[in-house]
């Protein structure tokens, strides 16, 4: 597969940056013990805004090969936005990555579509690659239209991209009914949406650059399921939560190839 997989720590509203320092020091520790290879799979950590500059000191310092990211950021590029943190901001803080229009966001900030779709041209703009949530809550995964509902999110926010940009976004499938509940989608639950994503990406902008196009699995990924899942065409990685909090389980979930799917 020609592109590289990505997991993504999304740790959310936890870890000061104390416990941060330590816990990035531990995931490298895990992984420089295993001999992990980063250039098959790019690992990062999306991090509370207040820990991004120790994570910065450290992996700098240390020089760790461990990538970094925010939950979050400001359509806004400056101004009178109390509360804001904006996407220059970041790149001061040399963010790679920053989530935007996680179900969470959505749910209890009101986000939109073309919100998101605002996020992540901001995002772009700042240098660092948006990784862009999409999925579905239960009740629409029970009526059938769990399809349907995803790929309308992915034209909304793809319209504000254009076929320029679009190639270097990320776009992460969270089946909302799945993200910290223990219950997972089966590999074969992601790859039918993740490869309808690829699909209509493809639609949008042609094969070429929908390959190139990386779409990760987000839901209650553990080093037990984590295998299993990467096996799909068309799953690219992870974006991984509560497991990502103990660097230890997330070091093997990044280490997946060395499990039996």
């Amino acid at each position: 597969m020609s592109r590289i997989p990505l997991m993504a720590g999304n740790w959310k509203m936890n870890l000061d940056h104390l416990e941060a320092t330590a816990t990035v020091q531990r995931l490298h520790w895990a992984l420089q013990d295993a001999n992990f290879d980063y250039d098959k799979v790019e690992v990062a950590v999306l991090a509370p805004f207040t820990d991004l500059r120790s994570i910065q000191t450290i992996t700098d310092a240390d020089n760790m090969s461990i990538r970094y990211g925010a939950q979050d950021v400001s359509v806004h590029p400056d101004g009178a936005y109390t509360g804001e943190i904006s996407a220059r901001m970041l790149a001061k803080l040399s963010c790679s990555y920053v989530v935007v229009g996680h179900s969470e966001r959505r749910q209890y900030h009101g986000e939109t579509d073309m919100e998101v779709g605002e996020k992540a041209l901001a995002a772009l703009g700042g240098g660092m690659v948006p990784i862009i949530c999409v999925g579905e809550a239960l009740g629409i995964r029970k009526a059938g239209e769990h399809v349907a509902y995803t790929l309308a999110q992915i034209d909304a926010v793809f319209s504000e991209l254009g076929p320029e940009l679009a190639p270097r976004a990320v776009v992460a499938y969270e089946p909302i009914w799945a993200i910290g509940t223990g219950e997972v989608a089966t590999p074969a639950d992601a790859q039918e949406v993740c490869g309808a994503i690829r699909e209509r990406l493809a639609e949008l902008y042609g094969r070429e650059t929908a390959e190139t196009i990386r779409v990760l699995y987000g839901g209650s990924v553990k080093s037990a399921n984590v295998a299993a899942i990467m096996a799909e065409p068309d799953v690219d990685g992870g974006l991984v939560g509560g497991a990502s909090l103990d660097p230890e389980e997330f070091a093997r979930i990044c280490r997946f190839g060395e499990h039996v799917a």
